[in-house]
């Protein structure tokens, strides 16, 4: 019974982070082999924190999405079988995924790349700071509401992210 909700519960927030964006693929995600290397300073508040990457990758869909976020806010989305956009993020939205990312203390996420935990995972991955984790980690909370809209919008510029 709780695997059965587990799956629920993974299908669903799948569908929620999917949006419009839906990849209809098929291929599941390779085992990755855990690196762990050592962690940098966390980005003083106010400070750059580099480029922000998120990964999306695996999952039943078998998803396999990059979006690179610069500094300026302009953002490369490369997502399977579609051809790599670029789009510059909306500046309010970019100053709340900074303020979001300041939240966190890199230096204490670590660097420890995501492993598939079971058939189908779909691991969101976050990279910021020096840093590397899963978005569930409770450490990259403030990053949760974000990062979702950015899968969901990202993915199809529109009003979030104008093409450039």
């Amino acid at each position: 019974m709780k695997t059965l909700r587990l799956l629920t519960a993974t299908a669903a927030a799948g569908l929620l982070l999917a949006g419009c964006g839906e990849d209809s693929g098929s291929s599941s995600p390779s085992p990755s082999t855990p690196s762990a290397s050592t962690p940098t300073p966390s980005t003083p508040p106010g400070g750059d924190p580099g480029p922000i990457t998120v990964t999306r990758t695996g999952g039943f869909a078998g998803f396999d999405d990059k979006v690179v976020i610069g500094t300026d806010g302009v953002t490369t989305v490369t997502q399977r079988g579609k051809q790599t956009a670029r789009c510059k993020l909306d500046a309010a939205f970019m100053t709340s995924l900074t303020a979001a990312v300041d939240q966190v203390d890199w230096a204490a996420v670590g660097t420890t790349k995501p492993t598939v935990r079971h058939p189908d995972d779909m691991i969101i991955a976050i990279s910021a700071g020096g840093g590397l984790a899963r978005l569930e980690d409770p450490r990259l909370a403030p990053l949760a509401t974000p990062v979702s809209a950015l899968l969901t919008e990202a993915a199809n510029p529109g009003k979030l992210c104008k093409p450039v």
